[in-house]
């Protein structure tokens, strides 16, 4: 058996005559980075980090203490109420349960459980196993209560994993931090989760490397230049195991209760604000190519490169000028 965490954006280059302040750490089980320039980069990074473990603490199904562990563990009882910050991820992800005809479902953490991937646990479960988790998987069993600020899940034996948002919502919440200590000019690396703040600091748009699913890290298809957006990238490479000579992955389809295989091997969102790009990086990975297109082309203001497991390249027409396909072995459909 075999792990890999990887990152799945990375800054191409960023030349620039004011020294950045720069902070690498592993929180929220994945490699954090930060490059900050102005004045107040010194505060703005320190208030950065601090924001992030309060997220983390809420929100981690691995922290015993965590709102969300307590509300998994009332499921079928009662409600738990929750901070804003928990409470506001929960109602979006719902949301997208429902834009996404059930791609994503908060609720698949007994599936994620059972698989135990990236953990001293991970196995392939049986069908029997895998079948009657997903009986306890179903966002509708959300029940929420917006005025209490109260969250109950339906049925004992449910829970609610917000891997597939939360960094997004941690990203988005950073940038706030940033923009409040009067910084313009920052580089947000949530293990694949980039959101770039504003643009580099002679002006000019930040270049973002897109990671080879295929490839080792830090070995890039292209680049997309972007200024003050969030780009994220979900792909089959970032965390598996291999058993029986068959790779598993850890995005899981609600609905099969497997690791997907919809021919995506790829999906990078490019949005104003980071907890939309995680949510739809997931959901288009597991709808597959055109399911995922035709959301990602539904929504306004948000844009998709999609990599098949044919070496495909999909880019939707808000970045036909900004990304630059630089590996010759795949191929640019362009639409």
């Amino acid at each position: 058996m075999l792990l890999l965490l990887s990152t799945s954006i990375f800054l191409v280059s960023c030349k620039s005559n004011t020294k950045p302040v720069e902070k690498e750490t592993y929180m929220m089980g994945t490699v954090v980075q930060l490059k900050i320039y102005g004045t107040n980069a010194e505060k703005a990074t320190e208030l950065a980090l601090k924001r992030i473990s309060d997220i983390e603490s809420k929100m981690s199904v691995n922290i015993e203490t965590s709102e969300i562990t307590k509300l998994n563990a009332k499921a079928g009882i009662s409600g738990q109420k929750l901070s804003r910050d928990t409470y506001s991820v929960i109602e979006k992800s719902v949301q997208y349960s429902k834009l996404s005809g059930e791609a994503l479902d908060a609720t698949i953490e007994p599936i994620v459980k059972l698989w135990g991937i990236g953990t001293d646990k991970e196995r392939v479960p049986s069908k029997d196993e895998i079948q009657e988790k997903l009986k306890l998987v179903d966002y509708k069993d959300i029940l929420l209560d917006k005025k209490n600020s109260t969250v109950q899940l339906r049925r004992t034996g449910q829970a609610i994993d917000l891997g597939a948002i939360a960094k997004g919502y941690t990203a988005d919440e950073l940038k706030k931090v940033l923009i409040d200590n009067k910084i313009s000019s920052a580089l947000i690396n949530l293990g694949g989760n980039v959101f770039a703040v504003g643009s580099k600091t002679d002006g000019t748009s930040w270049n973002i490397g897109i990671q080879n699913p295929l490839d080792t890290r830090g070995q890039y298809i292209g680049t997309i230049s972007v200024t003050d957006k969030s780009v994220v990238t979900s792909g089959n490479y970032e965390r598996y195991f291999i058993a029986n000579g068959k790779r598993y992955h850890h995005i899981f389809d609600p609905k099969t209760g497997y690791p997907s295989e919809a021919g995506l091997i790829s999906t990078t969102i490019v949005s104003d604000k980071s907890i939309d790009g995680d949510a739809l990086s997931t959901s288009t990975y597991i709808l597959g190519l055109s399911k995922g297109l035709k959301l990602i082309e539904s929504i306004k203001g948000v844009d998709a490169i999609f990599i098949t497991k044919d070496k495909k390249v999909y880019v939707t027409a808000g970045l036909k000028d900004s990304f630059n396909l630089t590996n010759k072995e795949f191929i640019y459909e362009k639409r």
